[in-house]
C-alpha cells in the first residue's frame, strides 16, 4: 500500500544520492590522475561518461514523476493535476523515443554501438512515457 510506495521513494532518493557520490567521486579520481589516463576510442563509453547517463537519464529523468505518482497514490485522487503537460510530455516522450528508434542504422555492424549510445535516451523517453501513463 502506501507504506510500501513511500518505502520505494525513500530507496530511490537514496539510490540517486549513492549514484550522485559515485560520480563524484570518479570525477575526483579522475582529475588527480590524468597522467595515466588511457585513450578510448570514440564509439565506446567510459565509467565516467556513463555513470552520467545514468544518473541524468534513468535516476533522476524517471524518478521526476515518482514523486507526482506517490501523491496521486496518497490522495487517491488526480486533482489539481495538469493534465494537458501530461499529455504533451507523453507526445514529445513518444515522438523522441521513436525518432531513435526510426534513425538506427540499417546495417548489422552499427546497430549495436547505435543502441547502446543512445539507451539513456530511450530508456528516459519511453520510461517516462510508461511512467505518465500511471499518472494520467
Amino acid at each position: 500500500g502506501s507504506k510500501s510506495l513511500k518505502n520505494f521513494c525513500v530507496t530511490w532518493i537514496m539510490v540517486c544520492v549513492a549514484l550522485c557520490v559515485i560520480l563524484a567521486c570518479q570525477l575526483l579520481l579522475r582529475d588527480q590522475d590524468q597522467s595515466t589516463a588511457i585513450e578510448r576510442s570514440n564509439a565506446s563509453l567510459d565509467m565516467i561518461e556513463m555513470s552520467g547517463f545514468i544518473c541524468g537519464y534513468v535516476v533522476f529523468y524517471l524518478g521526476s514523476r515518482f514523486p507526482q505518482l506517490y501523491k496521486n497514490f496518497q490522495r487517491r485522487s488526480t486533482e489539481g493535476t495538469s493534465y494537458l503537460l501530461f499529455a504533451l510530455a507523453m507526445m514529445g516522450n513518444c515522438t523522441y523515443g521513436l525518432s531513435l528508434v526510426l534513425k538506427m542504422p540499417a546495417a548489422e555492424s552499427f546497430r549495436t554501438p547505435y543502441f547502446l549510445h543512445h539507451l539513456p535516451w530511450l530508456i528516459g523517453s519511453f520510461g517516462v512515457l510508461f511512467l505518465d501513463i500511471f499518472v494520467s
